[in-house]
């Protein structure tokens, strides 16, 4: 009787015949070797195939030719063929450190509920150049919000742990890594290692081009997972708060964009949000008053709270205003648990971004959201010196530096319970939303007006 090796490690092709050799390699030139490979093409039509044929008499290697799958139905074939306790994915255009196997296993070995662990991973160019290094916090010391997923290759799982959750959703064309550590994390430890031990390649033809894609993707997998795993009441609330204007005609609300006003870019797409059960628009000004009651007098769903004048102006919280609405009766009447905040000059975010914070807030049980984007570079601050570079990024080398995130897109969302309890708008845990660019793009100045509505034309021409 053959002993079953300890890992699997399974390699998914789909034309990177200029790659494929490095990655296979990558795993046989492993300190470790109580493995197996199984190659799975996925229909290629460049020279992959004769290269991975040549392997074809190799102890330690099995190879699978299928027809143009997808990702996920991919895995789950690689999860019904694997012998070994552990097992793992890698891409055929990356390849791992020679010690890779050697580190994730000794981890998991240690600790039997451990469920998978990831390490710290270099991102390289077409040609193996180092271009940055993705660093992690660590798991077993610093982490207590898990809504920053392991790639979704590379990573080492306990192949029975996997088969437990039913293996990867079938559904998904992509983001694999995401749909498996929303399952896989409520149900099971995971750790990482502050080791870089695998080099993902990023080139043109690699899904990570895809902005778009990805976070549309990852926003349909939190939906699916709420609504099959969370009891949700659907009662939750969306507020735009408007200060208004003293000077009729000037307030950004009422200027057209496109063929109707900013504000109804905002209300109409909050309207097709799945999970606001009211819209309120609060504001002390009489000219959004009436431009609501003529155009959404007719839905139940949009409410106007006159705001005070007091209460709009630059120096008062927001939360007041909040507390004033929740006692509305038509507000105390459903009982919403989470409260989402459009701001009114970002009119581009999207009904899905909308229904994607409730989900996360559920999902990783935040106290609070805001949508960002992510930012590489250094930023500085005159110190009446000259200028000085700021959280201390000059002490990281471009390779090493974290990544920023700023607040865009002017959604913020909270939780009922986290205001009564007198704590700030974003405060306690605090999760975020990655949004697109079209979203983030904010209306401060004419300049953003004159982009947008040149986007808009080109959307409509198309």
């Amino acid at each position: 009787m053959i002993n079953s090796p300890l890992v699997t490690v399974y390699i998914t092709n789909y034309n990177y015949g200029s790659f494929i050799k490095e990655a296979i390699e990558s795993v046989l030139n492993q300190s470790f070797q109580d493995f197996e490979i199984i190659i799975i093409d996925d229909g290629s039509t460049d020279n992959s195939k004769s290269i991975i044929e040549s392997y074809s008499g190799h102890q330690k290697i099995k190879i699978i030719f299928q027809q143009n799958k997808g990702l996920n139905i991919t895995n789950n074939i690689a999860l019904r063929v694997a012998q070994g306790k552990y097992i793992m994915r890698l891409d055929a255009d990356d390849y791992l450190d020679k010690n890779a196997l050697l580190v994730m296993t000794n981890i998991l070995e240690k600790d039997v509920s451990l469920g998978l662990v990831f390490p710290d991973y270099y991102i390289v160019d077409v040609k193996g150049e180092i271009l940055s290094l993705e660093k992690r916090h660590d798991f077993d010391k610093e982490v207590s919000l898990l809504d920053q997923p392991a790639h979704g290759a590379c990573t080492m799982i306990r192949k029975k742990f996997l088969q437990m959750i039913g293996g990867y959703d079938e559904q998904y064309r992509c983001q694999d890594g995401y749909e498996l550590w929303i399952k896989f994390t409520t149900k099971f430890k995971v750790t990482n290692t502050d080791t870089a031990l695998f080099y993902y390649r990023r080139h043109g033809s690699n899904l990570t081009t895809n902005e778009n894609r990805i976070l549309d993707t990852r926003a349909l997998i939190k939906n699916n997972y709420v609504e099959k795993n969370i009891d949700y009441t659907g009662s939750d609330i969306l507020i735009i708060p408007i200060r208004g204007s003293k000077h009729k005609g000037t307030d950004i609300a009422l200027l057209p964009l496109g063929n109707q006003k900013t504000i109804d870019w905002v209300i109409k797409e909050a309207l097709l949000a799945k999970k606001i059960s009211k819209i309120i628009v609060s504001s002390p000004s009489e000219d959004i008053k009436e431009h609501l009651k003529k155009n959404y007098s007719n839905n139940p769903k949009v409410i106007f709270h006159r705001r005070e004048e007091p209460f709009a102006r630059l120096n008062k919280p927001l939360n007041e205003t909040l507390f004033q609405i929740m006692d509305l009766p038509e507000i105390k009447n459903i009982n919403p648990n989470i409260i989402v905040i459009r701001s009114i000059e970002y009119p581009f975010v999207k009904s899905t971004t909308i229904d994607d914070f409730i989900n996360s807030m559920y999902i990783f049980k935040t106290d609070s959201m805001i949508s960002v984007r992510e930012e590489n570079i250094t930023f500085f601050q005159h110190d009446g010196s000259g200028m000085k570079p700021i959280l201390n990024q000059e002490k990281f080398s471009k390779l090493e530096r974290e990544a920023i995130y700023k607040h865009a897109g002017g959604v913020t969302a909270v939780t009922i319970d986290h205001l009564r309890n007198g704590e700030k708008l974003i405060s306690g845990k605090v999760g975020h939303i990655v949004i697109d660019q079209r979203s983030s793009l904010g209306l401060k100045t004419n300049l953003d007006r004159k982009i947008a509505e040149l986007l808009i034309q080109s959307e409509e021409n198309k």
